[in-house]
């Protein structure tokens, strides 16, 4: 899997992540492979991914199919990713069913963004959160926010807390190695 982090503080919203490819109990490291960034650039945001190392291509390709992509409140997000959904269907033959109960079929897709209006998360459901400070996915996750909370109040920058998630997930889990990827934008002008 992966340890993806985003933190927002004084002014701007940093994403950070690992940079290891797992396919099972096999290893890619960053450098046996040429595409090694976990972390799209879409549409002015930077989107972080983790599942299946599919993923990455086919939201890349999918996003580009759509028309009027906004990523800008948490509302954009969802419809983003509902008017997404159909696609992942029909172009990249998405297999929408994870539990028997659920109430809705799944993108499959558990995300971070990150752009100058703030920090998102978008869960397989189409859930979306807005994050006042910081959140961490992938199986480093617990890891990543145990340190994000522990550093909050010491560091300055969301950078640094970030990258403090993601190494604690790479020291830690066994799916995330380095090294640390990390994008940093200033938020736009009225947004904590």
């Amino acid at each position: 899997m992966t340890t993806i982090a985003v933190a927002k503080k004084n002014g701007e919203v940093a994403i950070a992540a690992d940079s290891l490819t797992t396919f099972g109990d096999i290893r890619l490291p960053r450098h046996h492979k040429r595409a090694h960034d976990k972390l799209l650039h879409l549409h002015g945001s930077h989107l972080g991914i983790c599942g299946s190392s599919a993923h990455h291509l086919v939201l890349e390709s999918a996003i580009a199919k759509l028309e009027d992509v906004k990523l800008g409140s948490r509302t954009d997000v969802y419809e983003t990713f509902r008017r997404l959904h159909p696609v992942l269907k029909e172009h990249a033959f998405l297999n929408p069913k994870e539990e028997e109960d659920d109430p809705y079929e799944s993108s499959q897709i558990t995300a971070l963004i990150a752009n100058e209006t703030g920090a998102y998360g978008v869960f397989s459901l189409r859930e979306v959160f807005d994050y006042d400070r910081f959140w961490a996915i992938g199986s480093g996750c617990r890891f990543a926010l145990g340190a994000m909370h522990a550093v909050w109040d010491t560091l300055e920058t969301a950078e640094e807390i970030a990258k403090a998630g993601v190494a604690a997930g790479i020291e830690f889990d066994t799916a995330s190695a380095g090294p640390i990827v990390c994008h940093t934008v200033k938020l736009a002008k009225g947004v904590k």
